[in-house]
């Protein structure tokens, strides 16, 4: 029991430290974007109901190298200064898919269709995501439109107006160190510790060694890459190891799409902030694109050349992230003692 207890400890830690130095990044650009982006310029562009909004989300995270917990308070703060909750599920599903380093890092070791077809996948994903919260998100009540509300009123200092680049940037840090880790912290830390569970519960190379070709390959890597961490160019080396194992390139794509695109913190995170349907329809987007996706690449490859799957991409040297995972928690406590301002 003892030693079950320590390998969750340790699956949380390790997960924390592999996140840690991204989500440090995604409050650094919350912050710059609360500062710098105007709540009418959000609006204009990321508000409002149809498609353009959405393709403009979805291909506007594509590129940005944010993982599944970075993207988190990216996203929050794209929605709070006025992006309609479609567009920020768009942001939030096609951004941790893939980005320019994970491309390249795609590229490398599993060749150009993969490389090609990720960004497609995420496109379509985040562009289906959006679609459907636009439909079915938000609940309409008597004499209401079907469409996603208006934005509540960003009432942050952020959005005030202050004299001076400087001012506006230190409310802005303000914003993306304290005010969002507040508001995510608590959901973050449990789902971490949902995944040091999972950690501990599951073997490793349990997967690589017991699944094979096809749906039923699909389905189970779906399971798994839902709930895991997992970021985007750190997923690739692992789909690699999973292919020379016998894995089909499609379920390796499925595991490729869900495993950054999701994780147990960023989904209790959407539940809590976005509210229960849009979490569902967050997930039903994710699954049924990767499912299809994986399909359509089995059709299109049935082998892989795998080349240095043994040459492990490293996201950032170990010291880099247990310094990070402490400054993280450092921050996450201050934010939660600090006294709130109204």
């Amino acid at each position: 029991m003892l030693d079950f207890v320590r390998q969750i400890i340790a699956g949380f830690w390790t997960t924390l430290a592999e996140m840690s130095p991204y989500l440090l990044f995604g409050f650094f650009v919350a912050g710059l974007l609360s500062a710098l982006v105007s709540q009418r310029m959000v609006e204009r562009h990321l508000g409002g109901p149809g498609l353009v909004p959405l393709l403009k989300a979805t291909v506007f995270g594509i590129p940005l190298p944010l993982c599944s917990c970075g993207v988190i308070p990216v996203s929050m703060s794209l929605h709070k200064h006025g992006a309609s909750r479609g567009a920020t599920v768009s942001f939030l599903l096609s951004t941790p898919q893939t980005g320019v380093d994970s491309i390249l890092v795609t590229y490398s070791l599993l060749g150009p269709v993969f490389a090609i077809f990720r960004p497609l996948a995420a496109l379509v994903t985040g562009m289906v995501g959006g679609i459907l919260v636009n439909l079915f998100g938000h609940r309409p009540g008597p004499g209401d439109s079907p469409s996603d509300p208006p934005p509540e009123k960003c009432t942050d200092e952020c959005c005030r107006g202050s004299r001076g680049t400087g001012r506006k940037l230190l409310n802005g840090m303000s914003y993306g160190f304290i005010r969002l880790p507040r508001d995510i912290g608590k959901p973050l830390l449990i789902g971490l510790a949902i995944a040091g569970v999972i950690s501990a519960m599951v073997p490793e190379g349990f997967f690589a060694e017991h699944l094979g070709k096809g749906l039923p390959a699909m389905l189970v890597m779906m399971v798994i890459g839902i709930p895991i961490y997992v970021c985007a160019s750190a997923s690739v080396p692992v789909a690699a190891a999973l292919i020379l194992k016998g894995l089909s390139p499609g379920a390796a794509l499925v595991f490729l799409m869900t495993g950054p695109a999701t994780n147990a913190a960023g989904l209790a995170t959407i539940w809590n902030t976005l509210g229960r349907r849009t979490a569902i329809l967050y997930l039903l987007a994710v699954a049924a694109c990767a499912l299809a996706g994986g399909l359509v690449l089995d059709s299109l490859i049935s082998t892989v050349d795998v080349r240095s799957a043994t040459h492990i991409h490293e996201m950032a040297p170990g010291l880099l992230q247990h310094a990070s995972a402490v400054f993280l928690l450092a921050i996450l406590g201050y934010a939660f003692l600090k006294p709130k301002h109204h």
